[in-house]
């Protein structure tokens, strides 16, 4: 069992009633791909909505180069500067202002976890289904942290669930005639069933140094 730091113990039991003493684990899978691309990752309760974003950006080898929203219960939470003009049918709510300790998190199994989608690039429609559960904070943890995952995240651009397979055939067959192609599109470094957890850890890492509590892209000039 994890050790529990000791300020949140009530006569050797954990206090339940305390946030500190807890942190959030989310499964992730993008919907629609078998086999599944998927994460497990463990962040802090103060964390919020547009720091997640920043994780599972790093997590899945995004790079924040398209729109994004959180859609929880029917409401809308991201940038809401992206839809100035009006033209979304959803009203955006700000993403920094919710964390996940304004979550209720029930006290059961793993059975009354929270689920919500995130959702990027909304031409090629990533979809991502959230599995939350609230367990023990372990001391002497750093978080955020990703702690297993399955394959790569899909290149940028490829098209959505279906570009993908179409870039996976091609991809993986030296006689296709697109194959150099897409292999000189994935990068040296891209295998469709790697996943290097140091790597994405690493990326969870600086994505949260650059985002500083927030939005990447509030800080940095974007081209």
């Amino acid at each position: 069992m994890p050790a529990i730091l000791s300020c949140g113990m009530i006569g050797g039991m954990l206090n339940l009633f305390d946030p500190d003493n807890f942190i959030v684990r989310a499964e992730v899978r993008i919907l629609d791909i078998e086999p599944e691309i998927s994460r497990v990752l463990e962040l802090p309760i103060s964390l919020n909505l547009a720091q997640l974003h920043e994780v599972l950006q790093a997590a899945f080898g995004w790079t924040d180069s398209h729109l994004h929203q959180f859609n929880i219960g029917g409401l809308i939470y991201g940038a809401p500067e992206f839809d100035e003009d009006g033209l979304s049918d959803n009203t955006t709510f700000e993403a920094t202002e919710v964390r996940m300790t304004d979550f209720h998190f029930p006290h059961g199994g793993n059975e009354d976890a929270l689920t919500f989608l995130y959702e990027y690039d909304f031409g090629d429609g990533w979809r991502h289904l959230l599995r939350l559960i609230r367990v023990p904070r372990e001391e002497g943890v750093k978080y955020p942290r990703c702690i297993a995952g399955k394959r790569s995240g899909p290149p940028e651009d490829v098209g959505g669930t279906s570009g993908y397979a179409d870039f996976l055939e091609a991809w993986l067959d030296p006689e296709h005639e697109e194959h150099k192609d897409m292999r000189r599109w994935g990068g040296r470094k891209f295998h469709p069933e790697a996943c290097n957890l140091d790597d994405i850890n690493k990326a969870i890492v600086k994505a949260m140094r650059r985002s500083r509590g927030g939005y990447r892209f509030r800080r940095e000039e974007r081209y």
